[in-house]
């Protein structure tokens, strides 16, 4: 069965969230809602992308960071409604897709290149 059923698609683009555009390599801040018990807070998480996957209402991206010289990837799921915010605050230039050859870089050789914007005036 190619086709897909509307009513399932109706329910996927009701979980769908607005979320800014970011690629893999930028350096991205997710702000997360974890619950402690009774409490809730948010929590931010600051790293470099390194996998981004499709998947409609189930995108997910990985986010990489160093804490205490240990290297701490966490996935988060795209459209959940847990998380509040995505800020990207760096953009960088990679040609991979897939950025697991970070796992094994340490210091300064685990810079990525900042990606250039692009100017419209040329006069």
């Amino acid at each position: 069965m190619s086709g897909s059923v509307p009513e399932i698609d109706a329910i996927e683009q009701a979980q769908m969230r607005e979320r800014p555009t970011f690629r893999v390599g930028d350096t991205v801040n997710v702000h997360f809602r974890i619950r402690e018990g009774d409490k809730e807070r948010i929590q931010v998480f600051k790293g470099v992308v390194i996998r981004k996957t499709k998947g409609g209402a189930g995108a997910t991206f990985t986010v990489r960071k160093v804490s205490s010289g240990v290297g701490v990837e966490r996935i988060f799921p795209l459209h959940s409604p847990r998380i509040e915010k995505i800020e990207v605050t760096a953009r960088g230039h990679v040609r991979r897709s897939r950025l697991y050859y970070l796992r094994n870089l340490r210091g300064k050789k685990a810079r990525l290149r900042e990606r250039q914007r692009q100017t419209s005036d040329e006069s």
